[in-house]
């Protein structure tokens, strides 16, 4: 048995394909999906450009895709994608930005009028800096490397395959829409076909990744040498003015533009004090016992370095004024200013060959590392903590190396181990820990290829046991289960079981700020022909920063006696309220093969949905949460649902 995702069907009754696509139509959409317009433009746009002119670029495009009056929706092709049925624009800008992209990337010629993508943009544009998207690990440099070989055609068909989750009759008709010959369009799918068998199952799914996002960027100056050389008469001139301008402003109290603002920050005594090592708050070892609460503000300083003054001065400098060789990251949403008064420090000592520093400033948890043997160069990572209750203070990252992560826990945590998500029946084993709360290194999930182990930290605290997952950030990320106005942690027999066929999507959720993440199940169906009993449910990532959630639907198929097959991802949602404390419901569907061969169009929904009705390419109507129509291979439907007080429910998307 297989499932397959159940996508919307983009045309009404009665309507043959899309209709006219407006201009606010479009430009709705290019806003709302720009981030993923702009990854689609920089995966396809040729590498031989550079990555700072790849990340303009494809903003420019992006940008440049909106039609200049209404246009008919007939050049828009069929989708797969449930944003491209409910809105066509978007459709149609993904069209017009791939179109440009290959442009991009054709050679200049003579006698040949030269296109305006194939000139630097003019907007956006940036002086002094050159951008770049975060450096990934080999694997995201493997999967460019292949790309690079790739014709503009070929990267396109692997971009629309991988991310946009497309079928190869769905990918012709994107790349005709864009101009591409039917030939070199099924030049490009084989050439697609020969990147994915190299990089094996599952590379596409590293088009994700931070590596090729062009929305999170880093920035480092160009050619200093060059642009020194010049500006030597456009310096001499701003002199000039800036003698003139000061001159002017001398006489009188507040004439300045900046009035009673204090002096520049290097000048200023209250930041000044900031960078102390002296006036870092320090708690005792012992006063989170009799506090009012347990979060960070009550965790003491620890480690062997906490007296290395000279340690903690180049940690808070380096905080307030990192340079050109400190490797920075911050999760999304957090700031990466200097301290706001004195922080608090958590912990210095040396961990895995590095130096380390932890601090808190109310706001945010800041690691500082630097090499032990006194190279050059520093790390310096934020991340946003703030609201942190018991359980999410329990345990900060101090190492990631080698694919191995170094917890250090809180004061209150009793007992530590590492459990197996993807193995709900094994035992955890113990974790041990130094005196200072800092365990011994466990192997991260990001360590594990094609998803074969997904080790977590179980704590036991004051209340019970904890389940937390390293996602690649500061802070771990809290494991619950259950209903969303009551989930409880994962430590359960059926919430592990459950996880052990839905934990391999947490790479979905990644280095996005995430907090707590819960998986609900939300219906149980009993398939057609006799198939057993399937689950659908409701993963839900919440983030530090309130924004960016994103809710995944999942569907289980019957557990045999072979190793259960992982869940079948049915619906994804960004910024959805859907399966959250606002809105407890939910309702997705798939199409699901039985073992006859005969196709079937699956929906399910929470408790309070009243009925289900498809429309599209299956039509039917079902009373109660639960559907099961017969359906042919590839249909799509339109899925709706309604409350027992008659308001709809849309599917999610």
């Amino acid at each position: 048995m297989s499932t397959q995702e159940l996508a919307p069907s983009p045309h009404g009754p009665g309507r043959p394909g899309p209709g006219p696509v407006d201009v606010e139509q479009a430009e709705a959409a290019l806003v709302e999906h720009y981030p993923r317009l702009v990854r689609i433009a920089y995966l396809v746009l040729p590498p031989s450009l550079g990555r700072n002119r790849r990340v303009l670029t494809a903003h420019a495009v992006v940008q440049r895709s909106l039609p200049r009056r209404r246009v008919s929706g007939a050049g828009v092709p069929a989708a797969l994608r449930p944003e491209d049925a409910v809105d066509p624009g978007y459709a149609y800008v993904r069209g017009e930005a791939l179109r440009q992209a290959l442009t991009a990337g054709l050679p200049l010629r003579r006698r040949a009028l030269p296109r305006r993508a194939q000139f630097p943009p003019l907007l956006p544009h940036v002086w002094g800096l050159r951008l770049f998207p975060r450096a990934g690990g080999a694997d995201e440099l493997a999967l460019d490397q292949r790309l690079s070989a790739l014709s503009g055609p070929g990267r396109a068909a692997y971009v629309l395959r991988g991310l946009e989750r497309q079928g190869d009759p769905e990918v012709l008709r994107v790349l005709a829409a864009a101009g591409v010959p039917e030939e070199e369009a099924r030049a490009a799918l084989a050439e697609a076909d020969g990147a994915e068998a190299a990089g094996g199952v599952g590379t596409a799914a590293l088009l994700d990744s931070p590596e090729f996002d062009p929305c999170s960027l880093q920035a480092r100056p160009t050619d200093l040498m060059r642009r020194r050389q010049h500006a030597k008469a456009a310096l001499a001139a701003a002199a000039a003015v800036a003698v003139c301008g000061t001159l002017l402003g001398l006489p009188g109290d507040g004439w300045g533009r900046n009035g009673a603002a204090a002096p520049s920050y290097a000048r200023n005594p209250a930041a000044q004090a900031a960078l102390d090592p002296d006036g870092l708050k320090r708690v005792p070892a012992g006063y989170w016992q009799r506090a009012t609460r347990r979060d960070f503000s009550v965790w003491p300083e620890r480690g062997g370095l906490v007296g290395d003054r000279a340690l903690l001065r180049r940690a808070l400098a380096v905080w307030a004024r990192p340079g050109g060789s400190v490797r920075t990251s911050a999760t999304p949403g957090t700031p990466v200013g200097p301290p706001m008064g004195s922080p608090q420090l958590l912990y210095a000592g040396e961990v895995d060959g590095s130096r380390v520093v932890l601090f808190h400033d109310g706001l945010r948890a800041v690691r500082y590392a630097e090499q032990a043997g006194g190279a050059s160069g520093a790390a310096l990572d934020f991340a946003r903590t703030d609201g942190a209750d018991e359980v999410g203070a329990a345990a900060l990252v101090a190492s990631r190396a080698a694919g191995n992560v170094r917890y250090l826990t809180a004061p209150w945590v009793r007992e530590t181990a590492v459990r197996d998500l993807l193995a709900p029946s094994k035992e955890p084993w113990s974790l041990g820990r130094d005196a200072d709360g800092l365990t011994q290194a466990l192997p991260g999930p990001a360590s594990a290829r094609e998803c074969a182990v997904w080790n977590t930290l179980q704590v036991r605290d004051g209340e019970g046991v904890r389940l937390l997952t390293d996602l690649g950030e500061l802070a771990p990320a809290r494991l619950t289960a259950g209903p969303p106005a009551a989930p409880v942690d994962a430590t359960g027999e059926e919430a592990r079981a459950a996880w052990a066929r839905t934990a391999c999507q947490l790479a979905t959720v990644r280095s996005r700020g995430v907090r707590t993440v819960n998986s609900w199940r939300f219906a149980t169906q009993r398939l057609p022909e006799g198939g057993g009993r399937a689950a659908w449910l409701c993963t839900r990532a919440e983030t530090w920063r309130g924004t960016g959630s994103r809710v995944l639907a999942q569907f289980l198929t019957p557990a045999g006696a072979a190793a259960p097959a992982p869940a079948a991802l049915a619906a994804r949602a960004e910024e959805s309220p859907a399966c959250g404390v606002r809105d407890p419901r939910v309702v997705a569907g798939v199409l699901w093969q039985a073992k006859s061969g005969q196709w079937y169009v699956l929906a399910a929904g929470s408790e309070d949905i009243a009925s289900l009705t498809t429309s599209g390419g299956v039509v039917g109507r079902a009373d109660g949460p639960l559907l099961a129509l017969k359906a042919k291979r590839g249909a799509r439907a339109d899925l709706r649902g309604t409350l027992k007080d008659g308001t709809g429910v849309g599917a999610l998307r």
